[in-house]
């Protein structure tokens, strides 16, 4: 078992930057493949981000390639998302979630681990 708690949402202008933390505890952080993923009301959970074990493999929507970087502290059973040039479409519940398998990486239902979400709206 992992538990995963999201936090570093809020209200931020277009333009603006944003870093979500995911934290993790349980099992071995750094057993698991880590994505982030986003809900706007009204649509599909989409994958935004991905990071390998180690973290020396990084993996990004198109949506967002460019604007927003994971990384993770495998020491300290971290994850973060920093988000940079923030638009209005970027709106939306974003969600960590841990798989033992990342070969499905973009696919929500290949992870077995969810945090709460932490809402980001980005005003124009």
């Amino acid at each position: 078992q992992v538990q995963l708690v999201e936090s570093g949402g809020g209200l931020v202008q277009a333009g603006g930057s944003l870093r979500l933390s995911c934290a993790a505890s349980g099992r071995t952080f750094s057993e698991y493949f880590m994505g982030w993923f986003r809900q706007a009301p009204g649509k599909e959970r989409e994958f935004v981000a991905a990071i390998s074990w180690s973290g020396r493999s990084l993996y990004y929507a198109d949506s967002v390639k460019g604007r927003f970087t994971v990384s993770r502290d495998n020491p300290n059973n971290m994850m973060y998302l920093q988000m940079n040039s923030l638009k209005p479409e970027d709106t939306a519940s974003y969600y960590c979630a841990a798989t033992r398998d990342g070969s499905r990486y973009q696919d929500p239902r290949f992870y077995d681990y969810w945090g709460q979400g932490t809402q980001v709206t980005v005003s124009s």
